[in-house]
């Protein structure tokens, strides 16, 4: 079977998080041959892969939001009836007809400039325009559709290897292609969200300089479109735990074919790693394994951590991940420490994990938004207590609500003085550190191991694969 894993802006231009998921799912199944359809914003960024391919991977396909049209000679100017009806109906948000989109994208394509700048998208979005929209600007209006709808397009344009089996890794614009795709192709289409990503991109959105008032609301309502494709089309929906899928359902998904599959990772792996040696016991050191990107709201924790080392003169932060996804928020991040004066803080970049959270006594997350972040059980295995934001699934990884039972404390999100105060806490106190490392490898090991996932995940493979796409008769 040739299973084809469609993601965006991760694997294999990333590590960790998301692309650690998807290089497990593939590695930990060489029965299967994979094909990985990545979706990236930059086609200047081709061939820039961090991540070594297991070997089962036949193909990496890849395809760029900003890919240029592909069709301004050969492709059509006008659209006919049906594709106007399509397009409205997909502005509107109301009875999408997306295999009219897929079928003029794919198999009778149109030029996207002369589609864009011509009469008929013209006509579509002054009807759209008119229904919900008259009291801002048409011109600014017509240019925000055209900007969201170029990259849609572009998407849909790429040529999709064949597989028995698209497995999207995300809603949006990985949606969108895995159920073009499937229904191409005629194949089974499913869905794994390790967020929820209308929600991400909904707070993006709200806290984004680059857009404002209405546009705002129009953005918002784009990607929630984008997620209705592939959770209308989808023959099976997973989530990483119970409020994910709660949500899923909320936004409008058929609760019937969703289904929670917790995150696994090497629990045996994470066991007897290098420690701190003898002479530096006496220093606390605090470890964040986190790309420096504003999701993981790095200067948070450089705030609180500062805020603690002024009472606590014996703590050290490590941040491990990478600095050069977003040079911007680095900079900022250094320019806090100088403002404040702030004292070991540590940026390593990407290190060897395994040869290093052994050495730490307390693992952090700030993220203000998160799935089910692999980061935190890789902490819990490796036996340390945990600082987590309340974002996605972290409370319940860590039993927060359970005094005996827990891993870690959970503080909210962006709170300087809560999250010092928890760093403190756990600073001082040994035996709460080495209980809650203790809760944290128990919680792991019964739930959360690898190959618990993966055997999941080989079912799921061998009973949908079986089938043929959900929307393959209309």
């Amino acid at each position: 079977m040739k299973i084809c894993l469609v993601v965006e802006g991760a694997y294999p231009y990333l590590r960790g998080g998301v692309s650690s998921w998807v290089n497990d799912i593939i590695s930990q199944m060489p029965e299967f041959d994979f094909i990985v359809q990545t979706i990236g914003a930059f086609k200047a960024d081709a061939g820039k892969f961090l991540c070594v391919p297991p070997a089962n991977i036949t193909e990496i396909s890849e395809a760029f939001l900003d890919g240029g049209d592909t069709n301004t000679k050969r492709g059509r100017k006008r659209l006919k009836k049906r594709e106007c009806e399509a397009l409205l109906s997909l502005m509107m948000g109301e009875n999408e007809d997306w295999e009219t989109i897929f079928d003029m994208m794919q198999r009778n394509p149109v030029s996207l400039n002369n589609l864009l700048m011509g009469p008929d998208f013209y006509n579509i979005a002054k009807q759209y325009y008119n229904a919900k929209y008259s009291r801002v600007a048409f011109t600014d209006f017509l240019w925000t559709l055209r900007s969201m709808f170029l990259p849609v397009f572009t998407i849909l344009q790429y040529p999709f290897p064949e597989a028995d089996l698209y497995h999207a890794v995300s809603t949006g614009y990985a949606g969108v292609v895995a159920a073009c795709a499937g229904y191409i192709h005629n194949k089974p289409v499913i869905l794994t969200e390790h967020g929820i990503y209308t929600r991400e991109r909904e707070e993006e959105i709200i806290r984004a300089k680059w857009t404002k008032g209405i546009y705002k609301d129009l953005w918002i309502e784009h990607f929630y479109k984008l997620s209705n494709c592939i959770y209308s089309r989808a023959n099976r929906v997973f989530s990483l735990f119970k409020k994910a899928r709660e949500t899923q359902i909320e936004i409008g998904c058929n609760d019937g074919i969703t289904e929670v599959i917790h995150n696994g990772i090497n629990y045996e792996g994470m066991q007897n790693l290098p420690e701190k040696p003898s002479e530096e016991q006496n220093i606390i050191n605090i470890g964040a394994v986190a790309r420096v990107v504003p999701i993981k709201d790095i200067k948070t924790m450089i705030s609180a951590f500062h805020h603690a080392r002024e009472t606590l003169d014996n703590i050290r932060l490590y941040i491990m991940g990478g600095t050069d996804e977003d040079e911007e928020y680095y900079k900022e991040c250094l320019d806090l420490i100088a403002l404040l004066g702030a004292k070991d803080i540590n940026f390593t970049g990407y290190v060897n994990l395994k040869e290093h959270i052994g050495k730490m006594d307390i693992i952090l997350l700030t993220s203000i938004s998160e799935g089910q972040p692999l980061s935190l059980l890789e902490g819990m295995a490796a036996g340390k207590a945990c600082i987590a934001t309340h974002v996605g699934d972290c409370f319940d990884m860590l039993a927060a609500s359970e005094t005996e039972n827990s891993a870690g404390i959970v503080v909210p999100v962006m709170s300087v003085g809560k999250l010092a105060e928890a760093i403190m806490r756990l600073a001082v106190d040994s035996t709460l550190r080495e209980k809650m490392g203790q809760n944290g490898r128990y919680i792991v090991y019964t739930q959360y191991q690898d190959k618990m996932m993966i055997e999941k995940y080989r079912r799921v493979y061998e009973d949908v694969g079986k089938q043929k796409n959900s929307q393959s008769g209309r």
